[in-house]
């Protein structure tokens, strides 16, 4: 039974965002705008990254997917005010079934959605000349990839259910998801960075999401924190937002 209404839920969404073709192509314009114009048209002014081997678009294309988890995980949470406002919630919520099950099931959806395009993203940064991940690489990002989507997921969750209209959650979200995207070290390298964005950065879960990101993706990086600790601080970040998004979902009036 519950891992029935889990799965009932977890499909619902692969099917709503599956069927939603324009959904899956503009969800990718950003990262693809942020790669191909911003990363392509610095490649040449930038050749080599401070502190690293690496040309502009190859150190910045980890963080773009990082990005991608972020915005994508976040904006998850619009499915549970559009929920609310068609009565699909109210039903799900008065029926025989406990709302961590309810949870559980749209946090797999919505970190699912979220690592397919992050995967996407890895794709099309090949095209553009970024090395793609070894096999073991991959398995590392697909697990930092898990670890950043399930945390920003519940995050998204917990600030939908706070509010009721699907139409201010975006506007409120930027506020949330914009500072922690450019204080995450995605698009620069953090070793430069002034000391007081250091330690603004240190606060940022998703700056060891992009740091451990970069490992896996780009086999000769070195973290700038370690890849032990990026790993520990997301777990932590992980689980932190996944037990207080239970307790926001169970006390959330529909």
């Amino acid at each position: 039974m519950v891992g029935e209404v889990i799965y009932t839920l977890w499909l619902r969404d692969m099917k709503q965002y599956l069927r939603a073709k324009t959904r899956i192509v503009t969800s990718l314009t950003m990262p693809l705008l942020w790669m191909g114009i911003i990363g392509v048209g610095l490649n040449s002014a930038i050749p080599r990254m401070p502190g690293t081997n690496f040309d502009y678009l190859t150190f910045m294309a980890p963080g773009i997917v990082g990005m991608t988890m972020l915005f994508t995980g976040t904006f998850s949470g619009v499915s549970v005010l559009w929920d609310k406002q068609f009565g699909f919630m109210k039903e799900i919520l008065v029926a025989p079934v406990s709302r961590l099950h309810v949870m559980v099931g749209k946090v797999f959806g919505g970190a699912t959605t979220a690592i397919i395009q992050g995967v996407l993203i890895l794709i099309i940064a090949s095209f553009l000349g970024v090395p793609f991940p070894s096999i073991y690489g991959l398995a590392l990002a697909l697990v930092f990839m898990l670890l950043i989507s399930f945390g920003f997921v519940s995050i998204g969750l917990i600030f939908a259910t706070q509010m009721d209209d699907p139409q201010t959650f975006p506007m409120a979200m930027n506020f949330f998801i914009l500072p922690m995207f450019f204080l995450s070290g995605a698009l620069y390298p953090l070793g430069t960075a002034p000391s007081w964005l250091k330690t603004l950065a240190y606060l940022n879960p998703l700056a060891y999401g992009v740091d451990g990101l970069r490992s896996a993706i780009l086999s000769t990086y070195t973290p700038y924190f370690s890849l032990w600790v990026d790993l520990i601080v997301l777990i932590v970040f992980t689980v932190v937002a996944i037990t207080a998004g239970i307790r926001f979902f169970s006390r959330m009036e529909v």
